[in-house]
C-alpha cells in the first residue's frame, strides 16, 4: 500500500492522488505484459504529458508546472512502483530537458519546451560512450562546425530511449580542450545521418528501450547549440545531479513494490497451521526491508529539500542514489526470498523487480562512481 507523505500543499496531495490513480489503472495492468514482450511504452508518457506529470519541476511559462523537486520525485516514486520503464523514462525525459530549461535561450525555450514537457517529443540523453562511461570526459564524439552547421560523427552508447525519442541531447566534442571541450546540442531524432543501433538485450526493464546511437556526419543546425561552446560537460554534470534523485525514487518505488508483494503474500501464504508472516524469520526479514525503504526515501527527499533551497546537493544526491539502489536490490532479493520457489517464477512479479533493481546501481554513475562523489565531496574538491 502506498506509504503516507507528508506533502507541502494541498496541489501537492492532489496531484499525487492523480498519479496514484494513473499509476493503478493505465500503467500497472499492463506493465508484465510489455515487460515480457519488450514493447516500449510510448503511448504512456504521452499520457503522463496529458496529465501534466512530465514537466512538474519545470516553468509554467513553458507547460510545466513549476513545482519543487521533492513533489516531483515522490510522484516519480509512485510511477515507478506501478512500472519501474516509465518511472525511468520520466526521470531520463526530465533530464533529457534540464539543458534547455537551463541554458537555451528564451528563443529556444519557446520553441522546443511546450512539446517536451506536453509529452508530444520523448527526450533521451545521450552523453556515454563505449569508452568513456564512467570517464564522462573523454568523449570522443566530435561535432565539427561548418557554416550554419555543426557536423556530428561518432557513436553513443547506453542511450535509454535510443531510437524512440524524438530528440537527443547530446554531449558531443568541439574542441581538444579536454573537459573544457565538450558541447551540448539538442539533436531531433529526424536527423539525417542519425540512426540507432539494435537494442541491447538486457536482463530487466525490456520495455525502456535502450541502444547505441550512431551519428555519420549528421547535419545539426548552430541554433540547436545550448549554452556557450565548452559548457556541455557542466551541464551534463549539473543534469546528473538531478537525474540521480531520479533514478533514487524510481529505485525507492521499486523498492515499496516488492514490499508490498512480500507482505501480501506472507499474510495469505499459510505452512504448519498459520500465516509465514507470523514466524519470526519472516517478521524479521520484512521489517528489515520496511526500514530499508523509509531509509531511502528519507534520504532522497532530503537530498531533494536542498536542492530546492538552493543549498548544495551533489553530495547528498550521490548519497542518495547510492543508498536507494543498493536498498532496492537487497529488498527485490528479500522479496523473492519471501516468496520462496514462487518468486522464482514469473507467476509473481518479484522476479522482475529483482532484474529490474541491478541497472539502479549501474546507471547515472555506477555506486563505485557515488562512492567517489562522496569522497570528494568531503574533502571539499
Amino acid at each position: 500500500m502506498p506509504a503516507e507523505r507528508l506533502l507541502p500543499t494541498t496541489e501537492a496531495e492532489d496531484l499525487l492522488k492523480l498519479t496514484r490513480e494513473i499509476a493503478r489503472d493505465e500503467l500497472a495492468p499492463l506493465a508484465a505484459q510489455h515487460e515480457d514482450q519488450a514493447r516500449f511504452p510510448r503511448e504512456r508518457f504521452r499520457l503522463l504529458g496529458r496529465s501534466g506529470l512530465l514537466g512538474l519541476p519545470y516553468p509554467e511559462r513553458w507547460g510545466g508546472a513549476g513545482l519543487p523537486y521533492e513533489v516531483y520525485l515522490q510522484v516519480v516514486e509512485e510511477i515507478a512502483a506501478a512500472w519501474m520503464s516509465v518511472g525511468v523514462g520520466l526521470s531520463v525525459h526530465t533530464m533529457s530537458c534540464y539543458p534547455l530549461a537551463e541554458r537555451g535561450t528564451d528563443e529556444q525555450r519557446d520553441r522546443f519546451l511546450p512539446d517536451m514537457l506536453g509529452g508530444d517529443l520523448l527526450g533521451a540523453y545521450a552523453l556515454s560512450e563505449s569508452h568513456a562511461g564512467s570517464d564522462a570526459a573523454a568523449l570522443s564524439t566530435r561535432a565539427r562546425r561548418d557554416g550554419d552547421d555543426y557536423v556530428v560523427t561518432g557513436t553513443k552508447a547506453w542511450i535509454t530511449h535510443g531510437g524512440q525519442a524524438d530528440f537527443y541531447t547530446t554531449m558531443v566534442r568541439t574542441s581538444d580542450d579536454g573537459s573544457r571541450g565538450i558541447s551540448c546540442l539538442l539533436v531531433d531524432a529526424a536527423t539525417p545521418g542519425l540512426s540507432a543501433a539494435p537494442p541491447e538485450r538486457k536482463m530487466g526493464l525490456t520495455g525502456s528501450t535502450t541502444a547505441q546511437m550512431l551519428f555519420d556526419g549528421a547535419r545539426v543546425s548552430a541554433d540547436r547549440l545550448l549554452g556557450a561552446e565548452g559548457e556541455g560537460f557542466k551541464l551534463a554534470l549539473d543534469a546528473l545531479n538531478s537525474g540521480r534523485l531520479g533514478i533514487a525514487a524510481c529505485a525507492v518505488g521499486l523498492a515499496q513494490a516488492a514490499l508490498d508483494e512480500a507482505v501480501a503474500y506472507a499474510r495469505q501464504r499459510t505452512q504448519f497451521g498459520r500465516s509465514i508472516i507470523d514466524f519470526q524469520g519472516v517478521e524479521f526479514l520484512l521489517a528489515d526491508m520496511a526500514a530499508a525503504v523509509e531509509s531511502a526515501r528519507a534520504t532522497y527527499l532530503e537530498a531533494a529539500r536542498r536542492r530546492d533551497r538552493g543549498l548544495p546537493f551533489v553530495r547528498q544526491a550521490a548519497i542518495a542514489k547510492l543508498v536507494a539502489t543498493d536498498a532496492a536490490m537487497r529488498v527485490t532479493t528479500d522479496a523473492v526470498q519471501v516468496l520462496g520457489g514462487a518468486g522464482y517464477t514469473r507467476d509473481f512479479p518479484v522476479e522482475r523487480y529483482l532484474r529490474e533493481a541491478k541497472v539502479t546501481q549501474i546507471f547515472e554513475g555506477t555506486n563505485q562512481i557515488q562512492r567517489v562523489v562522496i569522497a570528494r565531496q568531503l574533502k571539499g574538491r
